[in-house]
């Protein structure tokens, strides 16, 4: 359940893509409203958003009434959070070491950025951690399974490894044991009218990035060709198919 992460670098692919992040995030509010779904009825003074990106979801408890508090690793998009007045208070820092006392929190709330740790047991520690007894820890992540067409198309293209290695639905359950925790698997397929336009949403979101780091190159006009041609289409569209897993974690 631990992976080789390069922070600095998933923090750069992130603030590149700050600015134009919210246009592309329809997989973001997606998994976020799923794992909404999951505490409807429920109320929570005091929020940590933890990977908050451009605070779209920091927003949506600040209007419920929660007092938010902000966080995420790129210093961009904790900047743009800020400019939007998505939140009350506004951290820089990381899911495995969260700069907050014990039981800061009643909910410690973390839409598709977990998958971004090294060691997922570690982030979801620090999570339970921060959060008051009573409270719960709520979060979504993207899952093995996910991007099925686009490595099938790039297998047509190269050899090399053009998306990240995401965790089992098992091993995410495995890195929850010993706590009360409930687990939803979502199956989420995005449509686009060709390659172009999904490549710019994975890019827009920060989501061309590799876990060990940034392998940057441009794409050719024989590649693109390669890639339309090898790419798993459905009824004319160009399909991205993400699995989820949605958590919640009772703080006892």
């Amino acid at each position: 359940m631990t992976k080789l992460v390069n922070k600095l670098a998933v923090a750069q692919a992130f603030g590149r893509a700050a600015a134009t992040y919210d246009n592309f995030s329809a997989l973001q509010r997606i998994s976020g409203d799923y794992l909404l779904s999951r505490l409807a009825g429920r109320e929570f003074g005091q929020v940590l958003d933890a990977g908050c990106g451009t605070g779209w979801f920091s927003r949506r408890w600040k209007e419920q009434g929660s007092r938010v508090t902000a966080l995420d690793l790129s210093a961009k998009m904790l900047s743009h959070a800020r400019e939007q007045q998505a939140a009350d208070s506004y951290l820089a820092g990381d899911i495995e070491a969260l700069p907050l006392g014990n039981e800061a929190v009643s909910l410690a709330w973390s839409n598709l950025a977990v998958q971004w740790c090294g060691d997922l047991r570690r982030g979801l520690s620090e999570l339970y951690r921060v959060t008051r007894p009573g409270g719960c820890v709520a979060f979504t992540t993207v899952a093995a399974g996910s991007l099925p067409e686009l490595h099938a198309a790039w297998q047509a293209v190269d050899a090399r490894a053009h998306a990240n290695e995401f965790l089992s639905p098992e091993e995410i359950e495995a890195a929850c044991e010993g706590w009360r925790a409930s687990l939803y698997v979502e199956r989420v397929t995005q449509r686009f009218p060709d390659v172009m336009s999904a490549m710019r949403t994975l890019k827009g979101v920060g989501a061309t990035h590799l876990h060990e780091g940034r392998k940057s190159s441009l794409m050719t006009r024989r590649q693109l060709q390669r890639l339309s041609l090898a790419w798993p289409q459905r009824d004319g569209a160009f399909p991205l198919s993400w699995q989820l897993v949605c958590g919640v974690i009772e703080r006892d």
